[in-house]
């Protein structure tokens, strides 16, 4: 009666090495099977990186705990169990399809849609997101200029502050006006020292920043301003303070101040110094090997007719 039930290792076996047989009478597949592996991996990573901020984790290692229980059943001749844990396995199933019902719907709509690419993380040009962080940015900086809200606010570029970083609490969130204000919301505990922007994210708050302590830093400037000058000299990061006391904005970068930067101002100067710099000079590189390119065909094309006419 309970022969048939269970896992039949014997049969995945031999289904395993005739499969193993085709491939090497088959290198071609090979390729295939490299590439089948790789798109099952990469959803199974995507699904396992989302389910992990929502409730569906904890159901996920419910199901594999039944699973194992089910292996170790049929390994260790528990028939019953093994028998009861595989009878109700295709009602499991639909279960499964209604509690996950709200995930499944939400998968099915991107797939419909062009959110797709969001989900496989090509949703935006980088220069085109890096743009909309630093209206966020600015946003942010105007909202607490106008309460009188005290801010640092540290957007790295290409030297990389993970020491300053690691000094912080880890934040990881998406770049939002309304986050920043509320970190830097007074009594509460991550409003003190600095929120660093990297990679397109908000990756830390209350981060320690050093202090800039020269000579001809006007003695009126705070310890935010000290504090963004000091990291602005210290890497090419860029540092957005804003003072508690005035509720005036300041710039730092490359270990100069910039003081009372008004909305568009400040706007002007990240973009030049965030993505002008970085993505113009890519571009500008691309369109000088295009130039050398089509100069190289122009040189060419004369010494080709000048061929043909002594034939």
């Amino acid at each position: 009666m309970f022969e048939n039930i269970g896992f039949s290792f014997n049969g995945i076996w031999n289904a395993f090495t005739s499969y193993m047989i085709d491939l090497s009478q088959n290198p071609f597949r090979l390729i295939t099977l490299i590439l089948d592996l790789v798109i099952v991996g990469y959803l199974l990573y995507k699904f396992i990186k989302n389910a992990k901020n929502s409730r569906v984790w904890q159901l996920l290692k419910g199901i594999v705990l039944i699973l194992i229980i089910t292996l170790l059943s049929d390994i260790l001749q528990l028939r019953i169990l093994n028998y009861v844990l595989t009878f109700f396995m295709p009602y499991g199933v639909i279960a499964l399809i209604v509690i996950f019902q709200p995930e499944l719907r939400r998968m099915l709509e991107q797939l419909g849609t062009n959110k797709i690419t969001k989900y496989f993380g090509f949703d935006k040009d980088l220069a085109t997101k890096t743009k909309e962080d630093i209206y966020k940015v600015v946003i942010a900086a105007i909202e607490l200029a106008k309460s009188k809200t005290g801010g640092l606010i540290v957007i790295e570029r290409d030297i990389q502050i993970s020491d300053i970083i690691d000094t912080g609490i880890k934040v990881d969130a998406e770049v939002s006006p309304q986050l920043i204000v509320n970190l830097f919301t007074p009594n509460t505990p991550l409003h003190d020292g600095a929120v660093i922007i990297s990679k397109n994210k908000i990756a830390a708050a209350a981060c320690i920043l050093p202090l800039a302590d020269d000579k001809d830093i006007a003695k009126e400037l705070g310890t935010r301003h000290r504090a963004g000058i000091g990291i602005s000299k210290e890497s090419d990061a860029i540092a957005v303070i804003i003072s508690e006391e005035t509720g005036k904005i300041s710039v730092a970068k490359d270990g100069t101040l910039i003081a009372d930067v008004k909305e568009d101002s400040l706007r002007n100067i990240l973009i030049k110094n965030v993505i002008t710099k970085r993505f113009g000079d890519e571009r500008q590189k691309r369109v000088e090997r295009i130039k050398l390119y089509k100069q190289k065909n122009v040189v060419k094309q004369p010494e080709n007719e000048e061929k043909k006419e002594d034939k």
